[in-house]
């Protein structure tokens, strides 16, 4: 399956010459948080794909025969999982980012935010990163930002694009945070950044028994030139993790450590300040069952707005961790940030 021959686009100039520097969810119990299984309504959407390429189906599990997206496959990468699903044809796209365990249609909303996207001449992307389904345990978040610039480069050097948005889900809210601090060349694309459900997976993770012990064990292994060497089974059963991973993702100020309820304002603008230049939405769940029942959510979400430079904050009550059971308020909040932070016909967002 091949694209078309690319029309020039006014960031293709740039992204050829510039240069930069060079998982849904919190952690499913015993390893992360999955997210809540998709369903969608019975009528799909028909989105024609671009000429040439060959529109494909994505079907929300199997024998959902009705339950399905129309859009069109294609490769953005070198990797086998470096692939993305492209529903709507227009040269502006939001694209999702995925938590731990995630892959496509990982969100209940996604369905329907695809159709609202198109009304706004938006497309959705959905990508496979190496990290996605089971592959969060062997990868990083640097592996993801330099596949997540891979994808952007892909689409505006054969697709046209003119901007993109970044939606995160979960731990994908961190990729994007770590993504846009790397400055890679493609990251100046990106006109907005959506993060959805930005909870700890190191808050989440300490509530389990198995947990600080195997924080020890890790800190052990990558003390010992280790940090690539797998953990034991029981440290994170529903996918084989890397020390570094593990450390990455449950120990104190870790890698993956951006938004846990005790870091004091100091970390937190250490982990999120460099977001202040671009436009960003907090949307977080009041009722998400990933953050501990002491954590004041309220609080919390003021704290990470502020840390962010003054992000736009969208509380949803009662929200699960996904969404699933407010999504046309989470299509409303997503679609409202996208109407009013997407491209509006630069000449050039570089200068």
């Amino acid at each position: 399956m091949t694209s078309p021959a690319p029309t020039s686009s006014w960031f293709s100039s740039l992204t050829r010459t510039a240069s930069g520097t060079p998982s849904s969810s919190a952690m499913p119990p015993a390893g992360g948080v999955a997210s809540a299984p998709v369903t969608l309504p019975d009528t799909p959407t028909a989105v024609g794909g671009k000429g040439g390429v060959v529109p494909i189906v994505a079907a929300a599990g199997a024998g959902a025969r009705k339950k399905q997206l129309h859009g069109t496959l294609f490769k953005y990468g070198p990797k086998s999982a470096n692939v993305a699903f492209r529903t709507g044809d227009f040269n502006h796209q939001v694209i999702f980012i995925g938590g731990l365990t995630d892959g496509l249609l990982a969100t209940d909303y996604l369905e329907p935010l695809s159709l609202a996207l198109e009304v706004e001449k938006w497309s959705l992307v959905q990508p496979l990163l190496s990290s996605s389904y089971i592959g969060y345990g062997i990868s990083s978040l640097e592996q993801d930002a330099l596949e997540l610039d891979q994808l952007i480069g892909y689409l505006i050097n054969k697709e046209n694009s003119e901007g993109v948005i970044l939606l995160g889900h979960s731990t994908g809210c961190q990729d994007i945070v770590h993504y846009m601090r790397t400055n890679l060349a493609c990251s100046k694309a990106v006109s907005g950044v959506i993060l959805q459900a930005p909870v700890s997976d190191r808050e989440y993770r300490a509530t389990l028994p198995e947990t600080a012990e195997m924080i020890d064990l890790a800190s052990k292994m990558i003390s010992e030139g280790r940090g690539m060497d797998l953990m034991p089974r029981e440290a994170n059963s529903d996918a084989p993790i890397t020390a570094y991973r593990f450390h990455s993702l449950c120990a104190y100020m870790g890698d993956d450590d951006m938004f846990s309820s005790d870091l004091s304002e100091d970390q937190l603008r250490q982990r999120l300040g460099h977001m202040s230049t671009t436009q960003c939405q907090i949307i977080f769940s009041m009722g998400d069952e990933y953050v501990p029942e002491y954590v004041d959510k309220k609080a919390l979400v003021n704290r990470l707005c502020q840390a962010l430079g003054g992000a736009e904050k969208v509380e949803i009550e009662w929200g699960d961790h996904a969404l699933s059971n407010r999504v046309q308020e989470a299509v409303r909040a997503i679609v409202d940030f996208v109407k009013r932070e997407g491209p509006k016909g630069w000449d050039d967002p570089w200068s």
